[in-house]
């Protein structure tokens, strides 16, 4: 009988202990689905910049790409705008040197975008690019912030499109009123000029956006840094997850330093070159000969804003940490005091006995002037004192850590903050003010 029974017992054990695997299984196969889906997300990107040529794993890529890129951003508008003959006034339609200029200032900027990002891409891969780890469970906490910011990557057509129509629609102008050799070799002028210009504005836009993504991406993670810093009470788990962001922002301000320099002195000084020749020149300037300077300047413009944004948004969130920190502080410490003075009243209105030890242990051991500012400010048990004390200074080493180490996108030192961003317009336009005081002369 008891071997029967011994029998069913084990058998009833065995049969509900697989009960909770299929939980188990369930959330594996869940947290795989979501980095799925992140991953998917992943490919997709990677696929759109390997369309363009950032991709470049392999020596045979790098030179199909590179090749690419001088035939169709370089070679091919030079040879159109040096070796097509137009019959009429072409200078009043299209002035070569006004494109020229143009057509170099794109294959720069698309030439140290190309060769930026292909290099990080081609040393980190897209994930550690993005910094999009599975460390810790951040991949499935952020799994709809990282998707949806990926995919905001799409917002760039927006722009290309914009463009391409302004692009186009010169173009278009400049057909009408300058006659070729027959309406097929205006028709190729007028694709290999946009194309070619096309490509380039859309490699250098793209640069620009995953600057942007990488920055957006990082504020996810202070903003969950922010909501730590209401659940958890632990310092030293602060500041490790602290030290870990700012690591995270060091690497990419390594990364992209060299081309957010480039970008800027590229762009102004295709600027200057720009005001350069439209204020020195004799001849007059209209919409369909000078259009391309605003559709580029336009389009310069528009990446380097992405890029300063993105860069002041995330050293605007980082140098935020210590307000919030502090606030933090403030009300842990405010709620420290009013729990210990509660404990406090609470102990001096208990038992006669117990009040009785209390005195005469104070006065062993202080003097009466002591016990008068004992009695007056009333003092917590010897038990909870220093943990009390020990527990405000650290916090208090917390907020002073995070006040010298504010973080933040630097470039070579400089951190990328607005009052940078004062800093560059200021220098801009100091720059744009000296160029119209040699060209433009006011006569009475």
């Amino acid at each position: 009988m008891v071997l029967v029974m011994a029998d069913v017992v084990e058998a009833d054990s065995l049969n509900q202990v697989p009960l909770l695997l299929p939980i188990k299984d369930a959330e594996k196969v869940e947290d795989e689905e979501e980095a799925d889906a992140v991953g998917d997300t992943l490919k997709w990107l990677e696929l759109f910049l390997s369309i363009l040529g950032f991709k470049q794993s392999s020596g045979w890529s790098l030179v199909l790409w590179w090749s690419v890129f001088s035939l169709v951003g370089v070679v091919v508008p030079v040879l159109i705008l040096l070796l097509t003959e137009c019959s009429g006034d072409c200078e009043r339609y299209q002035i070569n040197k006004f494109e020229l200029d143009i057509m170099a200032s794109q294959a720069c900027l698309a030439a140290v975008s190309l060769l930026c990002l292909s290099h990080n891409l081609r040393k980190y891969g897209i994930r550690k690019f993005l910094f999009v780890d599975r460390c810790n469970g951040h991949m499935v906490r952020f799994r709809d912030d990282y998707i949806h910011k990926i995919l905001s990557v799409r917002l760039l057509t927006i722009w290309v499109l914009l463009c391409f129509f302004l692009k186009t629609g010169r173009e278009i102008l400049r057909l009408l009123n300058v006659h070729h050799e027959s309406w097929w070799v205006s028709l190729s002028i007028l694709f290999g000029l946009v194309g070619s210009w096309t490509y380039t504005c859309i490699v250098y836009l793209s640069a620009c956006v995953v600057f942007h993504l990488v920055c957006n991406l990082q504020i996810t993670h202070f903003d969950d840094y922010v909501r730590l810093l209401e659940r958890e009470g632990d310092v030293l788990v602060l500041i490790e997850d602290h030290t870990r962001l700012r690591y995270y922002l060091s690497k990419i301000s390594h990364r992209f330093r060299i081309f957010l320099v480039l970008e800027f002195v590229v762009v102004s000084a295709s600027q200057i070159v720009t005001l350069f020749q439209t204020t020195a020149s004799s001849g007059k300037i209209t919409i369909i000969n000078g259009g391309d300077f605003a559709i580029s300047s336009l389009v310069q413009v528009v990446g380097v804003i992405l890029c300063l944004n993105g860069a002041a948004k995330i050293s605007h969130r980082a140098q935020g940490l210590a307000a919030v920190a502090s606030r933090w502080h403030s009300l842990a410490t405010c709620r420290g005091s009013a729990d210990g003075l509660s404990q406090i009243r609470s102990t001096n209105s208990a038992g006669n006995v117990e009040a009785t030890i209390t005195f005469n242990s104070f006065q062993s051991e202080y003097s009466e002037s002591d016990l008068e500012s004992l009695e007056f400010c009333g003092i917590p048990s010897n038990t909870q004192f220093p943990s009390h004390m020990s527990s405000y200074h650290r916090r208090q080493s917390f907020v002073l850590y995070l006040q010298n180490n504010p973080g933040g996108i630097t470039i070579y030192g400089w951190t990328v903050d607005r009052g940078l961003i004062t800093t560059i317009f200021c220098i801009e336009l100091t720059l744009v003010t000296f160029v119209l005081g040699k060209t433009v002369v006011f006569t009475a």
